[in-house]
């Protein structure tokens, strides 16, 4: 039996020696507060991960996990070890700055109805800058595609202040982020058929669905790597993106909106892909074909969800941007958050 603490800040790790060595010493230093206990649960890792943990870092709660079970399967079998009121999820690879924990940790104390908050995050490399995952809370487009406040697509917008407040979002980053645990089972944990990528946002997405809230507190400052595990080119990396975002409409669009939105986003996905087979990058446009494939194969058992879990107290229309990101960024020419139309 675990020994109960308020906060458990919890890293999942894959072969990730490099960022252990660079960023765990900060994490412990900046995390030492009463109540909280700091967690590395390790995937099956092949490098030298758990020899270091466990000869440079004796105080870290290690749990060990058989194999690879992906960002969704190895959190949900890692926090179902741990007794704690609100998990920390934080990637290997984040900078964490002191005080970064007491902004979060506070605002949950006071806000019973919030599921999960999450800090700014900063790119560790322009730390002037947002990051792509997550900068200052996140968004979805009525065709469900990602932003966020401070980076639309690949536009990074430079911190000046101008996204301070705090305020309801649409999704916390998986980069880091502070989940009320009790909230985060009964809305399921994670969906282990997502491995990874988007199980934030379809977590996030559940949890809106039980009239719960999520928000940014950019009081609180990280500093993130970014593609740490799989960089931005990778083929895998688009097929999760694309087959998840699908799974994730299925699962959460409400009656109203499912049909015309899914049929939308499927056409969409395969003007993506022609273009990619015009340009020849034939590994991208098989990307998108497998994660169609995939997405009508699993069809059966996203029904079964849709039937199984709704809930009357919705709070995510009033954070979904009810009109397309991509016509406003490539049409509109609007390439910062303040610029858009909600």
């Amino acid at each position: 039996m675990s020994i109960h603490h308020e906060v458990a800040v919890v890293i999942l790790n894959w072969n990730g020696e490099k960022f252990l060595q660079r960023f765990l010493p900060g994490v412990l230093a900046n995390s030492n507060e009463t109540g909280v206990a700091v967690y590395v649960a390790d995937n099956g890792s092949t490098d030298g991960s758990v020899k270091l943990i466990r000869s440079r870092f004796p105080l870290v709660n290690l749990i060990l996990l058989d194999r690879n079970y992906g960002y969704a399967g190895g959190y949900n079998r890692a926090l179902s070890q741990i007794d704690s009121d609100f998990f920390v999820l934080l990637n290997s690879d984040v900078e964490v700055p002191g005080g970064w924990l007491n902004p979060l940790r506070s605002f949950m104390r006071s806000n019973p109805n919030a599921a999960a908050c999450a800090p700014a995050i900063m790119d560790i490399a322009r730390p002037e800058c947002f990051e792509y995952a997550g900068a200052a809370g996140g968004f979805i487009d009525k065709f469900g595609y990602p932003f966020c406040r401070g980076r639309i697509l690949s536009e990074i917008e430079q911190d000046t202040g101008q996204y301070n407040q705090s305020i309801e979002v649409f999704w916390a980053s998986g980069a880091c982020m502070m989940v009320r645990a009790n909230t985060f089972w009964d809305a399921g944990g994670f969906d282990d058929h997502f491995f990874a990528h988007m199980e934030e946002i379809d977590l996030c997405w559940r949890m809106l669905n039980m009239g719960y809230s999520v928000w940014s507190i950019p009081e609180s400052k990280v500093y993130h790597v970014g593609g740490g595990t799989l960089p931005n080119n990778n083929p895998y990396k688009l097929y999760l993106n694309y087959r998840n975002s699908l799974f994730m409409l299925h699962k959460n669009l409400s009656k109203n909106a499912f049909y015309q939105t899914i049929i939308a986003r499927l056409l969409l996905d395969w003007l993506s892909a022609m273009a990619y087979l015009v340009r020849f990058q034939l590994k991208f446009f098989g990307a998108v074909a497998k994660s169609h494939y995939h997405y009508y194969r699993d069809i059966s058992r996203l029904n079964s969800f849709r039937s199984s879990f709704r809930h009357p107290k919705t709070n995510s229309a009033k954070v979904i941007y009810h009109r397309s990101v991509l016509f406003d960024f490539f049409i509109l020419r609007r390439r910062k958050f303040s610029e858009l139309k909600f």
